[in-house]
This record gives structure tokens, C-alpha cells and sequence, in this order.
């Protein structure tokens, strides 16, 4: 078989993992982009992309003889050495997930089957007067093609990342507000911990001063998320009933949107959020010392899907549905009430959808991004959503109430965390393609989000009017009551 052409067959597999590994894991799960530690790692990306973008588009129907046979060398000996720092500023700054490093894994397998077979090819067009020789293969040579200006994009985007990155770096970032917890140092226990919300709450509680345990399934990855910070324990078993545990927030759960949700992944989530809380529950029941106050998440999913055209606000007193994400939420905040048969204070706080640098907002604004995004469905759906920055100064200021024993009734129950304007999700589309400095106008149909998601479409294309009474009523003041400023306080 011609060993070129089986290289350029590689090559084009090269491109379709590379792909999935840039949108799946950078920019999705992992949202490289916005993580200061993950500056170099983006330098080092925007260089080996714009690499391959001159492998893809030169080598797609092209031979390089003579001097440019040398040329390929170099280039392919510089690309070896940007992998292998790169596998090594990567095992420094994070831990990867397992599906990462399987993909980073079969690309270097692939990378360096493709490399030798071109190596050997450039070993043969050394000897050959220098041109670059025209030699198409169709439709492999389109696609390679295609790839390159792909990967060359994806270059430019983590070149500017990276740069954006170091702006902040020199700018010493923005000033981040002291959040107290209590008047004194707490043992506090966290669960979902690893979680996006979970990590900014540790970083803060350790700010300030507390005593941190985290329950999760991964203590390895806790440990280095943490810096070895805070205590890991894998089941609440490893807590003595002797114990002392001030404050327990319940932040568990396994991923909402994603998987479809048949009768087995509705089981699932049920086992992360019931089933966890019932735990936690049982512990606090043959406890010694009762921790104070059990502050719980829900989501507003409780309030179940509102019609377009029903503007009504919906407050903590309104009703659920007898669908499965309100029935979900309600069992798991009554799971967690439980804890107020032992004299400990609880509240359950419904989440809005919560923006920050990782969550759900990246996966949103990619397409937006990309110069693709639009209004999901009609666009006349309601938006609720909130800044992870006011969900931990939320958590915050419910921990302080709880100090206060005058102050019990007005914890006990639900709490909206949301911010103050709701708005419409054509609205938001709007908007954040105004921050981005990028257009607006391809609206994803709602049958495909429904064929796509089934039944937890109707979260997307139907949405809710949230409004966070209590808070507002007990005197909390948001720090990003309107999207604009959120999104450019993200940039």
C-alpha cells in the first residue's frame, strides 16, 4: 500500500480525534480557556495547532522534495517536543479525566504512526530536486484541507486565550470580595466538593479561615484540586459520630442535562441526590455534636416548566409539578429536611442556572462563539439565572443568619438563588453575542433540542420566571443583578 497515502489517512483520523478532543474536553468539560493555570498549556496548544494547520494544508496535496523534505523534518521533530511538554505542564497543573487522557493517548499512538511513515517518505524526497510537487488525493485531500484551516482556528483561539489569560495575570486580576462564613472558625462538611460550585465554595471557606472535609468518590483528585487542604473521606462512614461538624452544605449530584433520562439515569440521579442526603442524614441522627445548620441544594426546576406567554413570577411558596425534575427536587429538599427532627437548621437553596467559567455558560456561549449562536427554540422562554459569585456570597449569608438564634425562621425552608432579572432566552443570546462581539441570528429549532434531549428539553425551550424573594427580603444585595455586567465580569 502507499505508505503516503496511508499517513494522510492517519492524518485525517488525527483531525477528527483533535476535534473532539478541543471541543469536548478544552472548551467543554474542562473550559481550558478560562482557567489561569491553564495559560502555558494554551500557548503550548496554539503552536502545536498552528503546526498541524501547516501539516494538514501543505502535506494534503502536496510532496515536499528536497529542501523541503528537511523542512517537514524540522517540523515534525518540533511538534514531538511541544507533545511531550505538553504532557508534562499538564500533568502540573490538573488532573485529567480518564476519557482526556485516553484521547491525548491514542492522538500520540496515531501522531507518531503518521510521523514515521512521512519521516520515511522525507527520507526518499531528500534526494530529489526541491518543489513542492502538486499530487491531489480527491476528496481525503479536501478533507485534510479542511482540517488545517480547522486546527488553525483553533490555534488562533488559544493563542488568544492565553493572551487574554496573561492580561489578567499582569493586571493582578479583579479585586475578589472577603466572604465570611461565621464570626468564628467552623468544621465544615462539604459534599460535591470537585463540583464547579463545590470548588469555588472550598477556595472561599478556606479563605476564611474554616476547617474544610469533603465528601467524594474521588479523593485523589479532591486532594489535588485543593492543594492537600482540605480532609477527604470517601463515604460518611469515615466520620466518627464523635465528631465535631459545625456546618454541612450538600452540594452532591450527579450532571442534570446530558444523558437522556430513562428509567435508569432518572435512577441514577436519584441515588446522587436522595440517596446522598438520606446519608448525610443518617449521620447527623447518631452524631454527637449536631452540626448547626444543613444548607442543602435544590434547583428551580422544583417550580417544573412555565407556558410561554405566563410572565408570573415564581416565588419559594409556589407549587410543583408532577413532572420528574419538580418531583427530583422536592425529594430531595424533603430527604434533606430530615435533618430538622435533630434541632438543625435547614435550608434548601434552588439554584438558577449558575454562571461562572465552567458550568453550563461555556457549553452556551460556544456557539455564540463560534459566530453561530441564536435563541434556543422561540427565544420568548424565561432565563433564570444567577453569578456563582452571589451563589457563594448567598451561601455565605444564610451561614451567618444561622449563628443567629432569633434569626431560625428565617432560615428553615427554600431560597431562590437567582438573580434579580430574569430575563427571556432571545434576550440572553442577544446579549452575551453583544459581549463577545459576535453575531446572533441561527436559532436552534425546539424539535431538534427535544430530539436531542427528550423529555429534559422542556428545561431549554420552556424555562421559568424565578424570582429570589426571601433573599431580597432578608437584606442580601447581589453583587451581578444584571447579565451584561455578569458575562463581562467572566470575560
Amino acid at each position: 500500500m502507499n505508505t503516503h497515502l496511508l499517513a494522510l489517512q492517519l492524518m485525517a483520523a488525527q483531525g477528527c480525534l483533535g476535534a473532539f478532543d478541543t471541543i469536548y474536553h478544552h472548551e467543554i468539560t474542562e473550559a481550558l480557556p478560562q482557567k489561569k493555570s491553564a495559560r502555558l498549556e494554551l500557548a503550548i496548544h496554539s503552536v502545536r495547532a498552528l503546526i498541524y494547520s501547516l501539516l494538514f494544508a501543505g502535506l494534503s496535496s502536496w510532496q515536499w522534495h528536497g529542501a523541503w523534505a528537511w523542512v517537514l523534518v524540522i517540523v515534525f521533530s518540533v511538534e514531538i517536543v511541544l507533545t511531550l511538554w505538553d504532557f508534562v505542564v499538564e500533568d502540573r497543573t490538573r488532573l485529567l479525566p480518564a476519557t482526556e487522557r485516553v484521547t491525548h493517548t491514542v492522538l500520540a499512538i496515531n501522531a507518531g504512526a503518521f510521523i514515521a511513515l512521512l519521516a520515511i517518505n522525507s527520507a526518499d524526497w531528500g534526494s530529489l530536486p526541491t518543489a513542492l510537487v502538486w499530487q491531489p488525493y480527491g476528496w481525503l485531500s479536501v478533507f485534510l484541507a479542511l482540517c488545517g484551516v480547522g486546527v488553525g482556528l483553533s490555534g488562533l483561539r488559544d493563542g488568544y486565550a492565553a493572551w487574554q489569560l496573561g492580561k489578567r495575570v499582569k493586571q493582578g486580576g479583579r479585586t475578589v470580595e472577603a466572604i465570611r462564613f461565621a464570626s468564628a472558625p467552623q468544621q465544615v462538611l462539604v459534599t460535591g466538593a470537585t463540583g464547579f460550585i463545590g470548588q469555588q465554595l472550598v477556595a472561599a471557606l478556606l479563605a476564611d479561615g474554616h476547617a474544610v472535609t469533603v465528601l467524594t468518590r474521588q479523593a485523589r483528585q479532591a486532594a489535588w484540586t485543593f492543594d492537600g487542604k482540605v480532609r477527604c473521606i470517601t463515604a460518611m462512614a469515615d466520620l466518627r459520630d464523635a465528631e465535631r461538624i459545625d456546618m454541612v452544605v450538600n452540594l452532591a449530584g450527579a450532571r442534570i442535562v446530558g444523558a437522556r433520562w430513562t428509567e435508569a439515569r432518572k435512577a441514577a440521579l436519584r441515588r446522587s441526590r436522595i440517596g446522598l442526603t438520606q446519608q448525610v442524614i443518617a449521620w447527623i441522627a447518631h452524631a454527637s455534636h449536631k452540626p448547626r445548620v444543613l444548607l442543602s441544594a435544590s434547583a428551580i426546576g422544583y417550580y417544573g416548566v412555565q407556558p410561554q406567554g405566563d410572565d408570573t413570577e415564581l416565588a419559594e411558596d409556589s407549587n410543583p409539578q408532577a413532572i420528574f425534575m419538580s418531583q427530583l427536587c422536592s425529594e430531595w429538599e424533603t430527604a434533606a429536611q430530615g435533618a430538622g427532627q435533630y434541632g438543625v437548621q435547614v435550608a434548601c437553596m434552588r439554584f438558577g442556572l449558575v454562571f461562572g467559567h465552567q458550568g453550563s455558560l461555556p457549553q452556551m456561549l460556544l456557539p455564540i462563539r463560534l459566530g453561530v449562536g441564536g435563541p434556543l427554540g422561540s427565544g420568548r422562554q424565561w432565563l433564570s439565572w444567577v453569578h456563582v459569585h452571589d451563589v457563594i456570597r448567598g451561601i455565605a449569608h444564610l451561614a451567618r443568619r444561622s449563628e443567629d438564634g432569633s434569626a431560625v425562621d428565617n432560615i428553615n425552608g427554600a431560597w431562590n438563588f437567582c438573580a434579580p432579572e430574569a430575563l427571556r432566552q432571545g434576550d440572553f443570546a442577544r446579549l452575551a453575542a453583544k459581549v463577545l462581539r459576535r453575531p446572533s441570528f441561527m436559532p436552534t429549532p425546539a424539535f431538534v433540542m427535544r430530539a436531542l434531549l427528550g423529555e429534559q428539553a422542556d428545561l431549554l425551550v420552556e424555562g421559568q420566571r424565578v424570582a429570589p424573594r426571601r433573599l431580597l427580603a432578608d437584606g442580601f444585595v447581589f453583587r451581578h443583578p444584571g447579565l451584561e455586567e455578569a458575562l463581562r465580569s467572566l470575560e
